[in-house]
């Protein structure tokens, strides 16, 4: 696969990854206009635990599979995994209903106990379709991937927008219409888990295809090769989401507000958090089509080399979509405060996680080096070094700063691992990376940032500071096309006016 069709293939991926994002940008607006911060605290305490399940349902075999495809037989090799993945997951789901009780105490969710049942339900499908997904991927079949992945989020979307959208409209004009089938209106923003749960459900059903020639084939030797790989992908995928989720857990832990005021500002750094993360929707969608890449490129002499090119455009990417966040902070200010002014609070923290984001991102691009040494343990030792610094700094900081000290400590434990990762990788497997490039790039786009943040604050209008930002965004473009000219040449559509 040439790096032009890698750029195809990740665009084919993203479609479905933006969709997911961007629709959910729409839907956690709208819970903005719906609900104060208070409100949906226990909603954000649900999907800042998803992430930790996936990794643990899951437990590394998408990467294992890309791995183990290149040398083992194809069906023996998705059969073992199915049946591995089939078993866990009933295990693991019994498990998470058997200690409901806990679980809500941990969470603080006593007011909505409903909610751990249908987190359960949603991890339950969402693990049963990852290795079909995965199989998807490796035979480079993006369409149907994207195909799939949408169908899914649209379904998710129609059940939320019509419960909590319509439903409330039409039960008080009337209260008896058929339309309010299956409705309730104490269920309220619990829809928003329904509608995940629908939606999961389909996205299953619509992958049995990829379980055609799917026998009950265990290969026990072969199980065993697999999970020595991939059980130290568990540890770097955990301490991962320690790192990404971590301060949503805790904060109403160790925070010394009240009950209400700590779940009113988690409420409020939830809804600044979601901004930031726009970076990792590119993320995202990159490495769906890089990790196959990388692994299929490993067999060439050349490999290196390419790796530092996609490590560039990678980079540039990600510098265009911190620049789409940082440049237009009063405009999402502006969207995000139209009924709740309370949500605007947070709005500083911003920058400071689309960097950590930006750090994280050139992590996940050097962490192929342990992958294809098969030094996976480095990898976790890493992740675990990331994860104490986000512990630690979240104890220490939440008390004392609020929100802003967690995105500090999120954006130190980001730029540890990746300077960590990147020397450790040159010894193990050395990569030409064009350091000093890279490094100019994010310095000229935090500069951008900061002249456009200070300058704001002078601009008597919003439309004025549009017209700075935009001016800053383009200056940006004409200089990374003329220092990357010879690489965007050959790409299409672009390439054509650049040669």
């Amino acid at each position: 696969m040439s790096i032009k069709k890698l750029a195809g293939q990740t665009l084919w991926y993203g479609v479905p990854s933006i969709a997911t994002r961007f629709i959910g940008y729409i839907l956690n607006f709208s819970l903005i206009f719906l609900y104060q911060a208070v409100s949906t605290a226990d909603l954000t305490q649900i999907y800042a635990i998803f992430p930790f399940l996936n990794i643990l349902f899951t437990y590394g075999v998408e990467t294992s599979y890309f791995r183990f495809i290149q040398n083992k037989p194809h069906q023996t090799l998705f059969n073992t995994l199915s049946v591995s993945i089939i078993f866990s997951t009933i295990l693991l789901t019994a498990i998470m209903i058997v200690c409901r009780g806990p679980l809500i105490e941990f969470t603080a969710m006593e007011e909505h106990p409903e909610f751990i049942t249908w987190m359960a339900a949603i991890v339950f499908f969402d693990t049963l379709s990852a290795l079909p997904f995965a199989k998807l991927r490796q035979e480079e079949r993006p369409r149907k991937y994207a195909f799939i992945k949408l169908l899914g989020i649209i379904i998710n979307v129609i059940v939320v927008i019509w419960f909590i959208g319509f439903c409330p409209n039409i039960a008080a004009k009337n209260p008896s219409s058929i339309l309010l089938l299956g409705y309730n209106s104490s269920i309220g923003i619990g829809y928003y888990l329904i509608g995940n749960i629908v939606g999961s459900i389909l996205t299953f059903l619509l992958l049995l295809g990829e379980f055609k020639g799917f026998k009950f084939e265990f290969d026990k030797d072969l199980w065993k090769e697999v999970m020595k790989y991939s059980y130290p992908l568990i540890i770097v995928g955990l301490g991962g989401m320690i790192n990404d989720m971590l301060s949503r857990l805790v904060f109403q832990h160790v925070t010394d507000l009240p009950v209400a005021e700590a779940k009113r500002q988690l409420g409020v750094f939830a809804a600044n958090y979601r901004l930031a993360v726009l970076i990792t929707i590119f993320i995202q969608m990159f490495r769906m089509a890089a990790e196959p890449f990388f692994f299929n490129q490993s067999k060439n002499k050349n490999a290196p080399e390419t790796y530092a090119r996609v490590m560039n455009m990678f980079v540039v990417a990600c510098s265009f979509m911190f620049l789409l966040v940082g440049l237009y902070l009063d405009v999402f200010k502006e969207i995000m405060t139209l009924k709740y002014k309370e949500y605007g609070e947070g709005i500083q923290i911003v920058p400071i996680l689309a960097m950590g984001s930006v750090f994280l991102g050139i992590y996940y691009n050097l962490s192929i080096w342990y992958k294809l040494t098969n030094k996976n343990w480095y990898g976790a030792w890493i992740t675990i070094f990331g994860a104490v610094i986000t512990i630690l700094l979240n104890i220490l900081w939440i008390p004392k700063y609020g929100y802003v000290g967690s995105a500090w400590a999120t954006f130190i434990c980001y730029l540890a691992m990746m300077l960590i990762s990147y020397f450790m990788g040159q010894k193990y497997f050395p990569v030409p990376y064009d350091v000093r490039k890279i490094a100019i790039f994010i310095l000229v786009i935090t500069t951008l940032t900061i002249i456009s943040m200070v300058s704001n604050q002078y601009l008597p209008n919003l439309w004025m500071k549009i017209a700075l930002s935009t001016f800053l965004f383009a200056s940006y473009t004409i200089y990374i096309l003329k220092v990357e000219k010879k690489e965007f040449a050959s790409f299409p559509i672009i390439g054509k006016y650049l040669k």
